[in-house]
């Protein structure tokens, strides 16, 4: 079985992230998710996020920062997740290959559905958050 690299973007802003809903007829349809897609042959992972979130999204983040990679095994796929960190630049965020859009509060991720994978990912910025409120 073949391995799916994926770039993904935790974007930041006042204090929310930016989350996505997968449309209709693709995988994982209807969960939410960090906003991102597949590598393309020649591109680097940041480059694919840059361009992910330009289609998707219409905006231009800043360099992206790697945060996280997570391997996880569906039935169908193995996808391999790459996290970064990143903000938008240029744009206002609009939900152009996607159901809708929503700007979240950490502790709010938990009442969306989302992917297997991101579990992980989530806990981490709930844990960050957690750790930012206490180190003040």
């Amino acid at each position: 079985m073949c391995v799916v690299e994926v770039a993904a973007g935790i974007i930041h802003r006042e204090g929310r992230y930016l989350i996505a809903r997968r449309k209709s007829g693709v995988h994982l349809a209807g969960f939410w998710e960090f906003p991102g897609g597949k590598r393309e042959a020649g591109e680097s992972l940041a480059e694919c996020l840059q361009r992910e979130l330009f289609e998707e999204l219409s905006v231009q983040v800043d360099v992206p920062i790697p945060y996280r990679i997570i391997r996880h095994e569906y039935p169908e796929r193995t996808v391999e997740l790459h996290f970064f960190r990143c903000a938008i630049e240029q744009g206002e965020a609009a939900p152009i290959d996607c159901e809708e859009i929503r700007w979240v509060l950490p502790e709010e991720l938990a009442r969306f559905e989302f992917p297997p994978a991101d579990r992980v990912i989530i806990d981490a910025l709930q844990r960050d958050a957690a750790e930012e409120r206490v180190g003040r």
